[in-house]
């Protein structure tokens, strides 16, 4: 794999939680025992990391309970509600569930592992209505009222009757910008990105120009291709390319390619072994030449450093994928989306780019965000020119 000086190591899985959750982390001076075995805000968010990425690869559920009691607060009496609320919601729960503050001091949050779903009442509904009863009979309805339950179960299921939610925000507390240790980083990233953007839009400008009016001449259509992107989050966003296919093509093509290359069975495990294996559509009818020629060389990107200067993208990060793509994915593969704001360029563009399978791009993405510095940008952007020289990998 080309730049091996890139690569990084894989993420070690943390070891599985022991079945006793409290009194193992009561033993080790994590949790102490009795009413206050109540996990503190950063330790409760790192143990839901844990038991999100454990549901990803056992397919195991969990659900996530939330108790808001900010209304509490406008009373000022609650100190003493909490104390309250903290003893009625140890007796109404396992041993095995994990208990923790989501926001110190006014939501406290429970984590029910090892759940059925086969009930014919949902898991959640079941959940909820033990909890609402626990406490209004030990706390009465006026106090209970005051409380707002809401229930978050993960893995999640692709809503198609909500387009514009590919995540329950509520469960990644951990990579919200207001708790992120890397807060100057990222501005500073923010700050490179205008800056970098700004300036390679200014400086590559003849060549935009004459990249457009190629397009122009050789073919019918508009210069600009506008396709619909999921950012960060799941949010959508228009992502700029130069078009290199002919107007009104079918998409239905890259649909079933992108649907085979998920899934492993590209048209590359037909070839002879000894040949490179490349993941990507190498004889698509729908691209023109100056296409393949832009294509080629990635200049088809250029036009995304706009993105970038509106904040839809960044200069470093995955690459942003299509909904009918994210729709296919595995569980773990969201996290690709769910984690860092999409790039120009990334691991995997200076890594083998279209040499790699799917779940090895994936991997490179995730190792990104998880080890991810100013430095290893500075690295990426640095690596960037050589990939799109040598085009290795590139169709």
């Amino acid at each position: 794999m080309a730049n091996s000086n890139l690569k990084i190591s894989s993420m070690r899985e943390q070891a599985p939680q022991p079945e006793n959750g409290r009194k193992v982390l009561a033993r080790f001076g994590h949790m102490p025992a009795g009413r206050e075995a109540i996990l503190q805000e950063e330790t409760f968010h790192a143990m839901l990391t844990h038991e999100r990425r454990r549901a990803e690869r056992s397919r195991k559920p969990f659900v996530l309970m939330l108790l808001d009691s900010h209304a509490t607060h406008k009373n000022g009496d609650g100190a003493n509600f909490l104390e309250r609320l903290t003893s009625v919601i140890l007796k109404a729960t396992r041993e095995t569930d994990l208990i923790g503050w989501y926001e110190d001091g006014k939501i406290l949050a429970v984590i029910f592992t090892e759940i059925s779903l086969e009930d014919q009442t949902p898991i959640t509904e079941l959940l909820r209505s033990k909890v609402v009863t626990a406490l209004r009979n030990d706390l009465g309805p006026k106090l209970a009222s005051k409380l707002s339950v809401t229930v978050h179960i993960f893995p999640e299921s692709w809503d198609h009757s909500r387009p514009d939610r590919v995540a329950d925000i509520k469960l990644y507390p951990d990579l919200s910008p207001k708790v992120s240790k890397k807060r100057l980083p990222v501005v500073l990233k923010r700050g490179i990105d205008i800056l970098g953007s700004g300036l390679l839009l200014l400086l590559l400008s003849p060549v935009l120009a004459a990249i457009a009016l190629a397009i122009k001449l050789t073919s019918k259509g508009s210069v600009l291709f506008e396709q619909e992107r999921l950012g960060q989050f799941g949010t959508k966003f228009k992502c700029l390319k130069f078009r290199t296919m002919y107007s009104n093509n079918d998409p239905k093509i890259h649909r079933e390619f992108v649907q085979r290359f998920i899934a492993g069975a590209t048209e590359s495990q037909e070839k002879d072994a000894s040949e490179p294996t490349v993941c990507k559509i190498t004889n698509d009818p729908r691209v023109t030449t100056v296409g393949k020629f832009l294509r080629k060389a990635s200049l088809d990107e250029f036009p995304q450093f706009w993105n970038v200067l509106r904040g839809e993208m960044s200069l470093v990060g995955p690459r942003p994928p299509v909904p009918y793509e994210f729709e296919v994915y595995d569980f773990w593969h969201r996290r690709r989306v769910l984690e860092v704001k999409p790039g120009v360029t990334g691991l995997w563009q200076v890594s083998g780019r279209s040499r790699t399978s799917f779940d090895d791009m994936v991997r490179l993405d995730l190792q990104y965000s998880q080890k991810w510095s100013l430095w290893l940008d500075l690295k990426i952007l640095l690596a960037t020119p050589r990939a799109v020289v040598t085009g290795e990998g590139a169709y």
